[in-house]
């Protein structure tokens, strides 16, 4: 009798944010805008990086590696949820949530440990800058963002194999907006002490090992740039990380919020907040942080309008 209980669903429902017409009309409006930016803005950094071969350096390469993770990240989850917010039911059947928690979870383990590898750059650039070019080499910086993108698949391979078994004895309303880990192991009705290690160890390996690496890295780069005697030095030195550490900043930050702290203190509620300023702002603010304060952008931006405008007449 108890393993006929044990009963696996064929589709979930999600909750989403809010059950009221107009809040969701006006949502849909909201991270339909939010979307297409996020798909714009990464999408010009991506084609201004492959058009002007200026911008053919480490840090360049491992930004368009970041945008390519932003675009696939968000249309993991954010295109499903407009069209929720426009349908009485919002349900989404097991293989589709299977599918979605695992490119979700690869492309956001993989944007952390992107983030690490841009650390290490950006070390290399200000802490060595006469050998960045020697260290730095296209075989290092290839193999940095495949290991990112390996151990990021791998990850979220294990994550969603042990997170997908789980019986929910028939309970399949999920109080999120997509199929999250937390949420998928809430509504289990076995025993998730696996799931709760796995989680742990996943942590540890894409947030608290890269985060280290960040830590440790923006912490010689600090005492590099304190040990400049140029006041103009240390304004450079420190204007070719300001972007980078932005980002990090927000990535790590809503990251570690949502998964280091207790699980007392942990509410469904929070967790859609943080997981959807991770999955539709974080990724619509990258392209703008990197142009705004970056002037090889910038100037790169400038070249490929004139050349297009040149084009035209």
């Amino acid at each position: 009798m108890e393993r006929d209980n044990m009963t696996w669903v064929s589709e979930f429902v999600l909750m989403g944010l809010s059950s009221d017409r107009q809040t969701q009309a006006g949502l849909f409006v909201l991270f339909g805008a939010a979307y297409l930016l996020t798909l714009l803005g990464n999408g010009l950094i991506v084609l201004l990086i492959w058009l002007d071969t200026r911008l053919h350096l480490p840090m360049y390469f491992f930004l368009c590696h970041l945008s390519v993770v932003d675009i696939c990240y968000t249309s993991s989850g954010v295109p499903q949820m407009l069209v929720h917010f426009l349908r009485e039911q919002k349900t989404i059947s097991l293989a589709r949530c299977g599918a979605q928690h695992f490119f979700s979870l690869a492309l956001g383990g993989t944007e952390f440990l992107l983030l690490a590898a841009m650390a290490y750059d950006r070390y290399v650039a200000v802490c060595d800058p006469l050998r960045y070019t020697a260290v730095m080499s296209p075989r290092l910086c290839v193999a940095l963002a495949g290991v990112s993108w390996l151990v990021g698949l791998a990850n979220s391979a294990v994550q969603t194999a042990l997170t997908m078994r789980l019986p929910t004895c028939g309970h399949n309303v999920l109080n999120h907006v997509a199929c999250e880990t937390l949420a998928l192991v809430r509504l289990a009705c076995v025993d998730v002490t696996l799931n709760q290690m796995a989680i742990v160890a996943s942590s540890v390996v894409v947030l608290l090992l890269p985060c280290g690496l960040v830590s440790l890295s923006y912490t010689h780069i600090v005492a590099a740039i304190l040990r400049m005697r140029s006041s103009q030095g240390r304004r450079k030195a420190f204007g070719t990380c300001a972007s980078h550490l932005t980002v990090v900043s927000m990535s790590y930050g809503m990251a570690l919020f949502t998964y280091i702290q207790p699980r007392s203190m942990a509410s469904a509620e929070q967790d859609k907040i943080v997981v959807l300023f991770y999955a539709v702002v974080t990724p619509m603010l990258n392209p703008l942080i990197y142009s705004l304060r970056n002037k090889d952008v910038k100037a790169a931006l400038s070249r490929v309008l004139m050349k297009t405008s040149e084009l035209k007449h």
